[in-house]
């Protein structure tokens, strides 16, 4: 199966991993287990009360670079996208980062002694990237995600609450969308600093894990930006402009 054909309901789960195992974090984000025997991808939804048709734009988007159904991904409800990006926040925070830091931590404890100072620079730029991860991640997730919950919410019951239209006026999702932290430049700037300027370590392969995991890191945080910036913030700008316009206030 090439990486141009795309996963239907009919499929059977197993044959998206066999296919593609980069796709594996993917279905765990879904809170899928393994075992799933010969059920098709639709029986394994079911099983599991996902949406079948979103979990398969999703591992499309993922399989396929040249896919990506924004409209479709659009026609979902705003709880299904928001889930799906904060069981993804889960995933950096709780898989792929404790598995960088253990090989930095690795590089520090088998450096020389003239290259340790090197690889504690590195440590820190890490740690303080990680930082910024959780600052972003902790912002749409206190403040963002409620807020176009809310947005949902208004649309679904045509009520609008006052507090609702003023942060719509003073605070729109555009703001959002300003201010959303660029960590792929920051992930970019990590991979050069091991590629361009890192003195020889001895333990090369240690180095070449550590390098394919960050490489791993940034197409995932690129998806993940992918399905905010072109699916989730179109979607809540639309929505804050159809309550604004059944609420008589120009903007």
């Amino acid at each position: 199966m090439s990486k141009y054909t795309l996963f239907s309901a009919q499929m059977k789960m197993a044959d998206i991993v066999y296919h593609n195992y980069l796709l594996i974090p993917v279905l765990g984000r879904f809170g899928i287990k393994y075992g799933f025997r010969n059920k098709t991808v639709e029986e394994v939804c079911r099983q599991y009360n996902i949406n079948t048709w979103f979990f398969l734009e999703i591992v499309n988007a993922y399989h396929n670079r040249d896919y990506f159904p924004t409209e479709k991904l659009r026609d979902f409800s705003f709880s299904d996208i928001i889930a799906y990006l904060v069981n993804t926040h889960r995933y950096f925070q709780k898989v792929k980062i404790p598995e960088i830091q253990v090989f930095i931590d690795e590089l520090m404890n088998s450096a020389p002694e003239e290259n340790s100072k090197n690889i504690k620079l590195l440590d820190d730029f890490f740690k303080k990237y990680v930082e910024e991860i959780d600052l972003h991640f902790s912002h749409e997730e206190d403040d963002v995600f409620p807020y176009i919950e809310q947005i949902g919410q208004a649309i679904d019951s045509g009520n609008v609450a006052e507090e609702l239209i003023e942060r719509i006026i003073n605070e729109p999702i555009e703001e959002y969308e300003r201010q959303h932290d660029n960590l792929e430049i920051k992930l970019n700037d990590l991979k050069n600093l091991i590629i361009k300027y890192l003195p020889p370590h001895d333990n090369v392969e240690l180095v070449q894990k550590l390098l394919m995991e960050l490489f791993r890191v940034e197409i995932d945080l690129n998806d993940h930006s992918r399905i905010e910036e072109k699916v989730l913030v179109p979607k809540v700008k639309s929505f804050e402009q159809s309550i604004l316009k059944k609420s008589g206030v120009s903007n």
